[in-house]
């Protein structure tokens, strides 16, 4: 079926995407979060008018004429926008065939184990260390991630003594049975990432993310080679060849891609099969509760090399305030610490209304 009608429903943070083919079938999917209004914009001036009148089931096709026809841009923004016509897609042909996504890649509904993530650096070691107590009773969660370091901090922490406490603050208030991650957010020289790694080893912590500036794949390797402890990233990379290099290079030791920022299902799916070809698990970054995170539980429940955890922001509404109110239903539900993906067909949700009408509206079709 033809892709007739490509729209877009945007504020500052979110920007949602509806396709429609010829049949009428229609799909929902979104853009990376975050300056979502300038995505929107290239999903309209770069994307759309390649996609428009293609079939709709081809997504890599699509995925890759946008690509090829927009060489010039190869950065980020076009990968965003991708993605928002890809996820649209995977969700129209989700409801036209009676099946969820998961189901359309390999996988199946079920549970996904989730690791509840801190994106809060202002914050005490043990206030951190509370409010997980608090989380771990009331959701059930056996594995959290916390911040380190100052983000792209050039060695410096967020403020003095801040990594070396929270550290040791952590393991004592969550005893031996919790599996503790952190995220340097790009922090640290190669020197002082392994320095920190070693503290890092002797409390047990079992994932090190982002030690080193995402781009220096020679430092993170540096810190890869010289530590026992999972060294992970890519969350930034959009690039395939920056891919490759990562798994060929084996620059980390489980790679995180974000599923939005990637462009989409398809792209992330040739990332997690090259990932699976050299040995290396996939942990995703899906660091909000827009659909994100549900399009990374539809694919942790269907690639073979899925990683441990689903990560899943655990900030409350002060903190993401424009993440309230996007659904009819909560997706997000966590019991016993897991997440759980439905048989409903496409991404298994609707958008409220509201918020639609609130929204900016653009449409491209082929009548237009």
């Amino acid at each position: 079926m033809k892709i007739t009608a490509i729209e877009t429903f945007t504020d500052e943070f979110v920007c949602f995407v509806r396709v429609t083919t010829e049949d009428g079938s229609q799909g929902w999917g979104q853009v990376a979060p975050y300056y979502a209004d300038i995505t929107a914009q290239v999903v309209q001036r770069q994307v759309a008018p390649y996609a428009l009148g293609m079939d709709s089931d081809d997504i890599d096709a699509i995925t890759d004429l946008v690509r090829d026809r927009e060489h010039k841009f190869p950065g980020s923004y076009l990968r965003r926008a991708m993605g928002g016509v890809d996820t649209a897609l995977w969700d129209l042909i989700g409801k036209r065939e009676g099946k969820p996504v998961c189901a359309l890649i390999g996988g199946s509904p079920g549970t996904v184990r989730a690791y509840g993530s801190s994106m809060k650096r202002d914050i005490t070691p043990q206030d951190e260390a509370d409010r997980m107590l608090r989380l771990r009773d009331q959701n059930g969660f056996d594995a959290f991630k916390f911040r380190i370091g100052a983000e792209v901090g050039r060695d410096v922490d967020e403020w003095p003594g801040r990594t070396e406490d929270i550290v040791p603050t952590m393991r004592k208030a969550m005893g031996d049975d919790v599996a503790l991650l952190v995220d340097a957010n790009s922090c640290y020289s190669p020197a002082k990432a392994i320095e920190v790694g070693k503290m890092l080893q002797d409390h047990g912590i079992s994932h090190y993310e982002e030690p080193c500036p995402y781009w220096e794949f020679q430092q993170t390797k540096q810190v890869s080679d010289a530590l026992d402890i999972d060294i992970t990233g890519g969350e930034q990379d959009c690039m395939m060849a920056n891919w490759k290099s990562m798994i060929d290079g084996r620059i980390v030791d489980i790679i995180q891609p974000d599923v939005c920022y990637l462009g989409g299902i398809s792209r992330t799916l040739r990332v997690a099969k090259m990932a699976e070809a050299a040995g290396l698990p996939v942990t995703p970054h899906c660091a909000n509760l827009s659909l994100v995170t549900l399009f990374t539980m539809h694919l942790l429940r269907a690639i073979p090399n899925a990683g441990k955890y689903l990560e899943f922001a655990i900030e409350g509404l002060d903190y993401y305030p424009w993440q309230d109110k996007l659904f009819t239903s909560d997706p997000f539900e966590i019991v016993d610490g897991k997440a759980t993906v439905t048989d409903a067909p496409g991404w298994g949700i609707d958008i409220r209304q509201d918020w639609l009408d609130s929204a900016t509206y653009k449409i491209m079709s082929l009548d237009s």
